[in-house]
């Protein structure tokens, strides 16, 4: 019964190699609100490329963000974390129709052939696939594998910070557990979570991820490239970043914007040929999707505090030939009528909220085993 049901009530911590981010949410009835949320940059050399480099450095920094978070004090010791995108492997594979008990052994026996390393080296989840039309003489899995060298520090940094991990995540699955409504879409959409160090690139049809791709392209690279061209300090570039982004058809703008645009555009035209590459990839390998439409990719949705610069989504719906529009990190937590949130505010929290929404709903019996 619902009132004996005993949840972890976790908090999302989303750690990357320049920031710690941080959420709790709480639940009243169908409706969500944020309790705390909070964002610290973390000093060079601590994480890189997803690799922790000084496990105290990081788990003082974990231990300064729970602290200072805004909103309520965050009391519960429980989390939900990420783990590195660009260290993960995920993949679909197909396994014929079998028990739940026969179909574990196999899959770990199947992966072998995708994940680069001994199944012994990692830590290895999987899911099955439920289809859109159920018309399947096979079952769809989705494998997740993280190898443990990388994982054991970010859990032992965790635990060190006096916290619980109770969950731990790839970015690329909290995301879309963020954006995609109901986790379900009956086309191919492509997520472009634009983020501080990286941009990830992620395929979602169906209930499931299809691919994944992280590109070395980034909103802080956007700023070093205004800074650059208009010999002024990072935090100046920022501002003009965020003040006028790349749409400069006005020409009374300032004589700055347009050549911030301009430092942009090459950066940008970059991640146009990277997002085609990779679209064009997927399509080419795409087998099946047992969707009820056509398995062409249909839709952008733009995730992460890059997503926010002005003019992107009109540029990259001219350059792609695709509609791309402002995903909405509280999709599948809807906030409550009298909340004062702007959904566009938490996009940087994209990860965390997708984290977040999954420690709510964790019951204690689901992790028993």
């Amino acid at each position: 019964m619902a009132f004996l049901e005993l949840k972890y009530d976790a908090f999302g911590l989303d750690i990357n190699d320049s920031s710690i981010k941080i959420i709790k949410l709480s639940k009243n009835g169908a409706n969500f609100a944020v309790d705390s949320y909070n964002k610290i940059k973390i000093n060079p050399g601590i994480v890189e490329a997803g690799i922790i480099k000084d496990e105290k450095a990081l788990s003082e920094a974990i231990k300064s963000a729970r602290k200072t978070a805004k909103g309520k004090r965050i009391t519960t010791k429980y989390v939900v974390a990420s783990l590195p995108e660009e260290e993960s492997f995920l993949q679909v594979i197909q396994m014929p129709k079998m028990s739940q008990k026969e179909l574990k052994s196999a899959v770990i026996f199947q992966a072998e052939n995708y994940i680069p390393l001994p199944i012994s080296e990692v830590y290895m989840d999987f899911k099955v696939i439920v289809p859109i039309k159920d018309s399947l003489d096979h079952t769809d899995v989705l494998v997740v594998a993280t190898p443990k060298k990388v994982v054991d520090p970010y859990v032992s940094c965790i635990k060190s910070a006096g916290l619980i991990p109770i969950a731990m995540e790839v970015e690329a699955q909290s995301v879309l557990t963020a954006v995609i409504k109901n986790e379900t879409t009956e086309f191919p959409a492509a997520i472009i979570d634009i983020g501080e160090n990286t941009t990830d690139f992620i395929v979602f049809c169906g209930r499931s991820i299809r691919f994944t791709y992280s590109i070395p392209i980034s909103s802080g690279q956007l700023t070093l490239a205004i800074a650059q061209d208009l010999k002024i300090s990072p935090e100046k570039a920022e501002e003009i970043k965020i003040k006028y982004g790349i749409a400069n058809s006005d020409k009374k703008m300032p004589a700055e914007s347009l050549k911030a645009a301009d430092s942009q555009m090459k950066l940008l035209n970059n991640l146009v040929n990277q997002i085609k590459k990779y679209i064009d990839f997927y399509q080419d390998h795409a087998s099946h999707e047992h969707l009820f439409t056509p398995s062409g990719i249909k839709k952008i949705i733009l995730c992460g505090g890059g997503a926010t610069l002005k003019g992107l989504p009109e540029f990259l719906s001219k350059e792609l030939s695709l509609p791309a529009e402002i995903g909405d990190p509280f999709a599948n937590t809807p906030l409550e009528k009298k909340s004062k949130i702007n959904p566009a505010d938490f996009l940087v929290f994209t990860t965390a909220l997708g984290l977040a929404g999954r420690g709510i709903n964790i019951k204690c019996e689901d992790l028993d085993d």
